[in-house]
């Protein structure tokens, strides 16, 4: 699903993505340690919630 996102990346899946990245980052951060690990983890899921939202250009 949203683990390698692409160039080629069917915006027509962005609300379903869009739903499921943003519930994996609310729960990585309440559950943050500061290990470095997990700050990458929300780092990764940061940058691709961005990308699914500027290749789709999709407005907050």
């Amino acid at each position: 699903m949203t683990d390698n996102l692409e160039s080629n990346y069917n915006c027509a899946q962005a609300g379903n993505d869009l739903h499921e990245l943003q519930q994996q980052l609310n729960s990585m951060q309440s559950s943050s340690n500061g290990s470095k690990e997990q700050q990458e983890e929300i780092n990764r899921l940061e940058n691709q919630i961005r990308f699914i939202k500027n290749k789709c250009d999709i407005n907050p």
